[in-house]
C-alpha cells in the first residue's frame, strides 16, 4: 500500500500529530508482534534498574545541551 501526502502544504502541528499517531501505532504493532529485539528490553531494563537502585545519573538539560554543542 502506497499513500502519498504533501507535506508542504501541512503545518509543522498537523506534521506533529501525525508523526505522534504514527509512533503509537508503530509502538502497538511492536509489542504485539515483537518487533523490539530482546537485546533491547534487556537494556531498557537494566537501566531502568539502575535508576531504582541509584546506580544513574542525569544532567540538567542546560548542561547537556552545552556539552553536545561543543561536540559539533
Amino acid at each position: 500500500m502506497s499513500i502519498s501526502v504533501d507535506y508542504s502544504q501541512m503545518l509543522i502541528s498537523e506534521k506533529f500529530v501525525m508523526l505522534e499517531e504514527l509512533w503509537e501505532n508503530m509502538s502497538h504493532d511492536a509489542k504485539q508482534k515483537g518487533f523490539t529485539p530482546q537485546w533491547h528490553l534487556d537494556e531498557l531494563r537494566q537501566r531502568e534498574e539502575n535508576i531504582k537502585n541509584s546506580k544513574s545519573t542525569f544532567s540538567d538539560l542546560e548542561d547537556a545541551k552545552n556539552r553536545l554543542q561543543k561536540l559539533v
